[in-house]
């Protein structure tokens, strides 16, 4: 078997060790230029480095297999893998054989003022002061990222925040855009699964491979009732509180009263206005 394995930040050709031991498995580093040179690949990192390669890995086909070893992991969570150990097991059971394959939905963003393309993303989209934590956690020093580095960034981001006026559309069986939403909004997430920010369980009943985006938003509330917020979306407990809004769709439009930074899967993306969609069935990836 010919495997390719992409190595995110902090990892090394040492990272492959593990999965090493199966002799007949040859390993290169680096994405091939066809899926005819390879049989699968194995990514080494958290969300952005999957979220980096996913253009790439829908146009090969090939089946994926994630080894989370990243600042933010949940895209690797949703799949049941918790630790390199579990990424282990899940892969000598696909070499032995080849059967415990799933297929993914991607998230897609595609920018309304721009000429640039359609992107994807694994996990959560989202603009407002979630997309500002983001920004400000990836300006954290690497160790501090993977150690609460998301939730050390909220304070200092709600205190310079101003709340944007969000107007969403949801298209209906028509294909038709209607308006549902046209108010201030302190925080958008778009999930394609349950956690962001390394745990942070913002869309609870989202679910990988059901052809729905999660939408959670956050309506215009105090500093102080938003910091007692907080802690339950860590649980997924914030469902119940009135200026909590969740539904799902399969596509909508996401307006601003002023140009908002979208990022997605923790990496900045583009700004709004943007239309947001599924891509069913788009990756398969090796699971437990």
């Amino acid at each position: 078997m010919r495997v390719a394995a992409i190595l995110g930040l902090g990892c090394s050709p040492h990272s492959i060790d593990l999965f090493r031991k199966n002799t007949a498995t040859h390993w290169n580093i680096g994405l091939p230029p066809s899926s005819d040179e390879t049989d699968a690949i194995a990514i080494f990192g958290g969300d952005g480095t999957i979220h980096r390669h996913l253009a790439a890995l829908v146009k090969l086909q090939l089946p994926v297999m994630i080894v989370p070893a990243g600042s933010g992991n949940d895209f690797a969570r949703a799949l049941n893998l918790h630790s390199p150990r579990h990424s282990l097991a899940a892969w000598q059971q696909f070499v032995a054989t080849g059967q415990n394959l799933q297929t993914t939905d991607l998230g897609t963003i595609t920018p309304l003022n721009s000429t640039v393309g359609t992107h994807l993303f694994c996990c959560v989209a989202g603009c407002g002061l979630d997309a500002e934590v983001a920004r400000r956690a990836n300006a954290l020093p690497r160790w501090m990222r993977a150690h609460g580095g998301y939730a050390l960034s909220v304070p200092a981001a709600l205190l310079s925040y101003k709340t944007p006026n969000i107007k969403l559309s949801i298209a209906d069986d028509l294909e038709t855009y209607v308006v549902c939403r046209d108010q201030p909004t302190l925080l958008t997430a778009l999930a394609n699964v349950p956690a962001y920010g390394d745990g942070m369980k913002i869309a609870p009943r989202a679910k990988i491979d059901d052809g729905q985006l999660d939408i959670c938003f956050i309506d215009q509330i105090s500093r102080t009732k938003l910091l007692r917020l907080f802690p339950t979306v860590y649980f997924g407990k914030h469902l119940g509180i009135p200026e909590v809004h969740y539904f799902q769709a399969k596509r909508l439009k996401l307006e601003s009263d002023r140009p908002l930074d979208v990022y997605a899967d923790g990496e900045y993306v583009c700004q709004t206005p943007i239309e947001v969609g599924v891509a069913r069935a788009a990756m398969r990836v090796i699971t437990p």
